[in-house]
Order: C-alpha cells, then structure tokens, then sequence
C-alpha cells in the first residue's frame, strides 16, 4: 500500500515541475526502483492511472528501470548481485554485509511539453 503514497508523491513532484517549466503537459517520468526497495512497478502503475486523471500528468508515461540488489562484504571486500533471498558471502562466507545498491527509489528525469 505505501506504492500509493510514492505515486502521489511522484505526481506532486511532477505537477510541481510542469509548473516551473510553464508546461502545458507532463509527458515523460523515468523512475529507477531498486530490487529491495519493496515497490513495486505494476502497483504504481495502477494508482498513476487513477490519480493522474485531469491533471498535466494524464498523458504522461511511466518507465520503470529495476536497479539490482549488490552487496558489499564488510570483511573481504568482495561485491556481489543478490538473486533471491540475502545470502552470506560468496568469497568469504561473511554475514558482515551491506547492500550498496538496490534498495533506493529514484525520480530520475520527467519530460514535459511546453
């Protein structure tokens, strides 16, 4: 459910920018989603469709680009993309981890027509 409270947040961000720019439309939003994030790209999807209705946004489309999980052994040193579940290291077996990249959630770019 929190997908609905960062689809309004995203729809905000970009009426916000449409009205800098003098917009006429939003056309374009790149969003990048990381793997651990927990959202998910279709339930985004479905509440863009339902909040942007009469808005500068109502055109615009959604692309979704999946950022993968990677891990950072505290220990050795070793970087490794994670598959499915949070595995210890591969090189060391070390629990000692930290994920340095996939659990962000970025508004990359919005395209807006003039």
């Amino acid at each position: 459910m929190h997908e609905l409270a960062v689809t309004e947040e995203i729809l905000r961000k970009a009426e916000e920018i449409a009205e800098q720019e003098q917009a006429n439309k939003v056309t374009e939003i790149y969003l990048e989603i990381g793997k651990l994030s927990g959202i998910i790209d279709e339930s985004v999807q479905f509440y863009w469709d339902a909040l942007c209705k009469n808005t500068v946004c109502a055109e615009a489309n959604l692309h979704f680009k999946a950022v993968p999980a990677r891990i950072h052994c505290e220990d050795c040193g070793n970087e490794y993309e994670l598959e499915h579940d949070l595995i210890p290291c591969p090189a060391c077996s070390s629990m000692n981890i930290k994920v340095s990249d996939g659990d962000e959630f970025i508004l990359k770019s919005i395209e807006v027509e003039k």
